[in-house]
């Protein structure tokens, strides 16, 4: 027995010091944190600005591109459906939610019957998302063909990155048509934002070159994932121009550089010389992004913001949210909280002409801890229509003024000093 004793000691030791070790492994990407606000040097029009975002994102900025926007479910889910339903060649779909109801079925019954008629069909979920998915939905969608992966399911070899999810809402069809946004395939995205059991989303179609970066990213999870190579014209055709629109689609990743996301952010809000709106589902946003809104607002930047109100998945957000408006509050930032539902939107319009969309939010989660892709759009028409938009969600949010702010209760203040705690992980 006394024998005994020393051993379960040891062992105890040995199990408490790993679990501490993937737990810091897990709250921390490995990478030096950016910590240098950007010089401003050129605005949204100079065409150096382009060219910085091309060379310091990746892939370049390329034209004849056309994209439009689909607002909520009613619009979102059947334009994506009918791209599957007439897909010929090739299908690859990743997403962070896939749930069970309605709309999970007509999903899995779309892919399941192109891949059925031939077509290849690649589906790439995320293991913590994807865990309200009925079994039956993926047993009937690999009966059929359709090859479904799974995201950092936990293996020995991956636990150190269980805090990394991929967060990306893409799907291409036949290599020629890209949709991207905020929206999870679940009952609480269908409908038209009407009631606090619907969210109100935006999601977009892209066609034309910028369609083969989409493509390019989501090869790259799948590559991590499956370890499989897909090239060919099933995946990458020719692609012409189709319209007028400069775009690119790029990504960020723990495991291939987290802080593209907010660099993309940083170099568009110190170009910025008129206007930034930006709409965000879950805005906790860090010093140093502080510092470049607030410099923007200092050098007479129009900065309107919109943001979940009371509505809302996790109140420890919404807490840490609020805590951190008072620099941005007091600078002159106009923050609004949207009323009827959840606002999930993940859109920003920069001078109107470049406009941003796609998985991201604005806190440190997107920027540093998960897997995300962004559309950016270069185009005034597009962005003149995604600003009626915008102006027709603040028709629907209530302004949070700066004296409202620092009178709310002392208890409200307490919770926001706690979740702020939680900032690196939210």
């Amino acid at each position: 027995m006394k024998k005994t004793r020393p051993v379960l000691t040891i062992l105890l030791t040995f199990l408490i010091t790993v679990a501490g070790m993937l737990l810091v492994l897990n709250f921390s990407t490995g990478e030096k944190k950016v910590n240098r606000e950007l010089p401003r040097l050129y605005a949204t029009q100079d065409p150096q600005f382009r060219r910085a975002m091309g060379a310091l994102l990746g892939p370049p900025l390329v034209g004849g591109n056309r994209a439009r926007e689909l607002l909520n479910g009613d619009q979102i889910f059947p334009a994506m459906l009918q791209a599957i339903r007439g897909a010929q060649s090739s299908i690859t779909f990743e997403t962070y939610i896939y749930w069970s109801g309605d709309v999970g079925r007509q999903f899995a019954d779309a892919l399941a019957e192109r891949a059925r008629a031939g077509v290849k069909v690649h589906v790439l979920l995320d293991w913590v998302g994807s865990a309200k998915i009925d079994d039956a939905f993926l047993q009937e969608m690999e009966a059929a063909g359709v090859e479904i992966r799974k995201f950092h399911k936990p293996h020995w070899y991956n636990l150190a990155r269980m805090n990394n999810r991929t967060h990306r809402k893409l799907l291409v069809v036949d290599g020629k048509t890209g949709f991207t946004g905020g929206v999870g395939i679940a009952p609480k995205w269908t409908g038209a934002g009407q009631d606090a059991d619907h969210w109100r989303d935006s999601h977009f179609q892209i066609e034309g070159p910028a369609v083969a970066q989409m493509q390019a990213v989501f090869m790259d999870n799948w590559l991590k994932v499956a370890g499989k190579v897909m090239h060919g014209e099933a995946y990458f055709p020719a692609l012409p121009a189709v319209g007028n629109s400069d775009a690119q689609v790029f990504s960020s990743s723990p495991s291939g550089g987290s802080e593209s996301m907010q660099l993309m952010y940083q170099l568009s809000i110190t170009a910025a010389g008129r206007s930034i709106d930006l709409s965000s589902a879950y805005f906790v946003p860090d010093e140093l992004t502080t510092r470049a809104l607030t410099d923007a607002l200092k050098r007479g930047v129009k900065i309107r913001i919109i943001t979940p109100g009371e509505i809302i998945d996790t109140n420890t957000v919404r807490a840490a949210s609020r805590g951190s408006w008072g620099p941005l509050l007091q600078a002159g930032a106009q923050i609004h909280e949207y009323q009827p539902t959840m606002y999930h939107c993940k859109v920003m319009i920069v001078d109107q002409l470049l406009v941003s969309v796609g998985s991201t939010n604005f806190d440190n989660r997107s920027f540093r801890l998960n897997d995300e892709a962004n559309l950016n759009v270069y185009d005034e028409i597009f962005a003149a229509r995604q600003t009626r938009v915008f102006e027709d969600d603040l028709k629907r949010s209530r302004q949070i003024t700066y004296e409202e702010w620092t009178n709310r209760p002392l208890k409200e203040k307490a919770m926001e000093r706690l979740a702020l705690l939680l900032e690196s992980q939210l």
